[in-house]
Parts: C-alpha cells; structure tokens; sequence
C-alpha cells in the first residue's frame, strides 16, 4: 500500500508537472486547485487521481493512475458524479453540454468530456494532462452542476469518432470530482 500511495504522489506531482510546462505566460499557469476525484477500480482498490487545476483563463485537468493494464485506455469526463461499481454506469455519458458528436475526429466537434487516450506503461501506471476546452467559468458550470460529474477510465482506447463513447470498451476505474 505505501508502493502505491508513493506512486499515486509520485503521479500527482508528474502530472501538475505537465500541465505547468505547457501553459505560455505565467496567467496561463494553473494556480488553484479547484477539484480532484480519487479513482477507484471496480473491486474497490485505488486506481489514481484527477486534479482540476484553474487559472485565470481556463481549467486543466491532471490524472495519474495505477493498477490498470498497460497500453491505451479511453478516459472521460461522464455526465454524473456517480461511480456505482462494479460497472460505473451510474456515472452516466459523456459530457456533453454542447451536443456534439464523440471524438476529436468528429466535424461537429467533440464532446466536452472527450479527452484523448491515457497511456499505461508497463508497470500498470501512466499519467496525463488535459487542458479542457472553453473558459474557466464554463467548466466551472459543466463540471460542478447539480449531479456532478466523474471521470472514467475504459478498458479499450477511444477511436476518436465512434458516436456516442468512442467504442472505448468496459469502465474500469471511476472518480466523483469534488470542488476543493
């Protein structure tokens, strides 16, 4: 358990690590954590955590997670603060508040809650960072809405255009973003 708690650490800081690296002047630098989600696999073990990161002008989004089979996997933001194991249905769709079609390939553009593939190394960990699309007080809105919103990882990586969930397999891990 200290492996993982280490690891889970060790993530964090690697995936706030990537989001400062890509922001171009300091207003773009995330300087509030707005929200996190500690993951869970449908057995109930840990499987990492979703950092929402603020700055003035928009919210990043950093997972690190661990215990998952190595290679791609698609991950989303769902449309309710749900993760019901064992299958994290409860967690609803994608979200969506635009009503677009799924993935980056799409011409109607991309659902909100599209994020692109997370890659899991060899050790059964991987981390990502996501800068999410629109400005800080429309994530905000999405995000933080009466029912909440989770992020779920899937067993399969998305294809980018498979309306409506990218044909990204199974839920296997799930997270309820939290304000704070």
């Amino acid at each position: 358990m200290a492996f993982t708690s280490a690891l889970l650490k060790s993530g964090m800081f690697a995936g706030t690590a990537l989001a400062l690296s890509a922001c171009d002047t300091m207003t773009d630098m995330p300087d509030e954590r707005i929200g996190s989600a500690t993951l869970v696999l449908a057995n109930g073990q840990p499987a990492g955590t979703a950092q929402l990161l603020a700055s003035e002008t928009g919210v990043t989004l950093a997972v690190a997670a661990t215990g998952i089979a190595p290679g791609e996997h698609g991950f989303h933001l769902h449309t309710t603060g749900s993760c019901k194991r064992p299958d994290f249905t409860s967690a609803g769709g994608h979200l969506n508040p635009q009503n677009r079609s799924h993935g980056s390939l799409s011409p109607r553009g991309s659902h909100f809650g599209d994020m692109p593939n997370l890659t899991i190394g060899a050790g059964g960990s991987g981390t990502i960072t996501v800068d999410l699309p629109g400005t800080r007080t429309q994530a905000e809105e999405w995000l933080f809405d009466s029912d909440g919103t989770a992020v779920v990882i899937h067993a399969q990586p998305d294809d980018y255009r498979t309306d409506p969930t990218g044909n990204a397999g199974d839920r296997i891990a799930c997270g309820v973003l939290e304000r704070g």
